[in-house]
């Protein structure tokens, strides 16, 4: 019954106490008894010993259940905005110490009420006096209702919502299109209550009207100069700029199989529809040109994604991992800034070998820029675009490195120019890596020495030197069947045909305008006078047999360095995987609470070499140059947040924004 008259937080202030005033006749009374919840009021009087004292208290909770619920009830009922599901919320409104709730013994919590309620009695004062030394002022603003939670030592103790909000039941709808409404300046926010009831908590949510990037503190990091009108830069030459986000979106089939990994959010959040919502609303604000995404799950793709996307003016390409997996990799792109030349989807599955039998996928796509018509007869470079997503597991280095290969090697053809040479790179993806691992560090440097190195160290995720047994990787790392060689090329690419390669002079080839076979008459052939009963003379000259040399083609043999693997890509990343203001690492996943970066973007720049060391933020004429990036963020910045996912972020990883240019040449 208490919890019924607990309806009046939904009107505003000052009409609250009016009606509390004729509702109850013994206001004063009930106000005190309303600092205590109805299961901690009637548990306190219950436990109590039995004598006059509780005799009385109990009639006097009896006369307050009796007379004054039924007056509020019959006063609350004309308003419309009543929810009795929030009811038990309103007690926050009469509480005046909530501190009172915690008293040393139950006799004592029972005398001490019991004398205030007397004291009461006498006092002639308005009902909003016993609550304060001042009346509440009216409040115009929107009302606020405490929302009890799922229990479990999960969840957030409870989340203080908009009442227009709940009403709508945005929330539970598309609450995403609520997130993203950009306001000009945010409101303040009044210090919400310390709510004193058992499942509810004091956490207000940030205003719905601010993004998520603002709440998160993700900043966006300028290295260039004031792009003009066309989108060009001015500087030194011009440059075709774009943009390129790598994300992994967390497919749902795989959050649901790995489902303790996400105890910390609300269902609700995790809901694919809610996700849905927010990741299309973060993909429409950074509007990239290339959109690179990991774990896409193949029926969202087709039924939801790529409509979606392709609405935004994007062209998808999707490859789904082999075997039985429903996820996958995607590669967009819009056609108004590319055109392209070539895609290819790559599987790191081999039948029969173990170190790839794995169901890992990427994608490798090459793009042709298209400048502005007004820029007349210019040109640029193609750009190939490289995304993929390798084995996560920590003790499985040599299957990482083995796939990083087959990619590299992709890229390695793909990227080819006719010259030798290779167009700019962009290759990111989840790799399931930290920074400064053997694996990062062989795709920054060109170069790794693996030969009896623990498998888990390659990618530094874990430290599992404690354990006995440990997986070392041997020379070669991967068979010769393979078709790629230790520099992660193609053998093909390494080693043409031979007739490709011998070069024929002129004297050489008149050596066989007159062969021996010529001059044999073939078997069976029909004696015609004139014709072919005639023998060819031997010219002048001619040898009476001409060395012929061996055309069989030999199986092709490729030199196996001993314990070492390189490439020649020259690729560096776009962040520096630290924060330099905050003193802290970047962070662009947090699995089990723990922030990590497995994330990148690499692309192609020359790194050039000064007095302190390798500066990979200068880069050489002709190449990818970095303008600009989103800045990550810290795991303690993420842990205020409520770690990932939470309402704001829908996946479990952060989203990689980059810019960059291009020189643009003329013909």
């Amino acid at each position: 019954m208490i919890a019924s008259c607990l309806c009046y937080l939904l009107l505003p202030a000052a009409r609250l106490f009016r009606a509390l005033s004729d509702a109850f006749f013994p206001c004063r009374k009930n106000a005190l008894l309303a600092k205590s919840s109805s299961s901690q009021v009637e548990g306190d009087f219950a436990m109590a010993p039995r004598g006059p004292d509780q005799e009385e208290c109990e009639g006097l909770l009896q006369q307050w259940q009796e007379e004054g619920s039924s007056q509020v009830l019959s006063t609350v009922s004309e308003d419309p905005l009543v929810d009795k599901g929030l009811a038990q919320s309103s007690l926050a409104l009469l509480m005046d110490n909530p501190g009172e709730q915690d008293a040393t013994s139950e006799d004592k919590w029972s005398s001490r009420q019991l004398s205030d309620l007397r004291a009461v009695e006498n006092l002639e004062e308005p009902c909003p006096e016993v609550l304060g030394d001042e009346a509440l002022p009216e409040v115009e603003g929107p009302m606020w209702a405490a929302v009890p939670m799922q229990s479990g030592p999960q969840y957030a103790d409870c989340a203080v919502l908009s009442m227009g909000a709940l009403a709508a039941e945005q929330w539970e709808e598309d609450p995403a299109v609520v997130a993203w409404s950009i306001a000009p300046e945010p409101m303040p926010q009044e210090e919400a209550p310390i709510w004193p009831f058992e499942g509810l908590g004091q956490l207000q949510p940030p205003p719905m009207e601010i993004p998520y990037h603002e709440i998160l503190w993700r900043e966006w990091e300028d290295f260039s100069t004031q792009p003009d009108a066309q989108g060009l830069e001015a500087g030194d030459g011009p440059q075709f700029q774009f943009t390129l986000m790598s994300y992994n979106i967390l497919a749902q089939d795989l959050m649901q199989q790995s489902s303790e990994l996400y105890l910390h959010c609300h269902p609700d959040i995790l809901n694919w529809n809610y996700r849905f919502a927010n990741l299309m609303q973060e993909f429409q604000h950074w509007d990239p040109d290339i959109l690179c995404l990991q774990e896409v799950q193949e029926d969202h793709y087709w039924e939801q994604l790529e409509p979606s996307l392709r609405m935004m003016g994007f062209t998808c390409f999707y490859k789904r991992r082999t075997g039985c997996k429903t996820d996958g990799c995607a590669v967009c792109y819009k056609p108004t800034r590319f055109r392209l030349l070539c895609a290819s989807p790559v599987e790191y599955f081999r039948p029969g070998l173990e170190l790839l039998n794995r169901d890992n996928v990427g994608l490798v796509l090459l793009l042709q820029p298209l400048v502005p018509e007004g820029l007349g007869q210019v040109s640029v470079a193609p750009l190939c675009v490289a995304n993929t997503h390798v084995l996560y597991n920590p003790r499985r280095g040599d299957v990482k490195l083995a796939q990083m290969a087959i990619l590299l090697a992709e890229v390695d053809k793909v990227a080819r120019l006719s010259d030798g040479s290779h167009c700019p790179i962009i290759l990111c993806g989840d790799l399931n890596s930290v920074p400064d691992s053997p694996l990062y560090n062989f795709i920054r440097d060109g170069e790794l020495q693996y030969h009896g190195m623990p498998a888990w160290k390659v990618s530094g995720q874990e430290d599992f030197s404690h354990q006995l047994y440990q997986r070392k990787l041997q020379a070669p790392l991967w068979p010769s069947s393979l078709g790629i060689t230790d520099c992660c090329q193609y053998v093909t690419s390494c080693h043409p045909k031979r007739s490709e390669r011998q070069k024929y002079s002129r004297d050489f080839l008149l050596r066989f305008h007159f062969c021996n076979i010529a001059c044999q008459r073939p078997v069976g052939l029909v004696l015609m006078e004139g014709v072919t009963d005639a023998k060819p003379e031997r010219p002048a000259g001619w040898a009476e047999s001409v060395l012929e040399e061996d055309t069989s083609e030999p199986e092709p043999v490729f030199p196996r360095t001993v314990g070492t693997i390189q490439h020649c890509l020259h690729l560096t990343s776009a962040y520096t995987h630290f924060l330099p203001q905050h003193g802290l690492p970047e962070v662009t996943t947090m699995p089990l609470g723990l922030g990590t970066t497995v994330d990148y973007i690499f692309f192609s720049a020359d790194s050039c070499e000064n007095g302190n060391g390798t500066d990979h933020r200068l880069y050489q004429d002709g190449t990818l140059k970095l303008l600009g990036r989103l800045s990550l963020l810290s795991e303690e910045i993420l842990w205020a947040a409520n770690g990932l996912p939470n309402p704001f972020c829908s996946s479990d990883h952060l989203c990689l924004l980059a810019s960059f240019g291009m020189e643009v040449t003329a013909p």
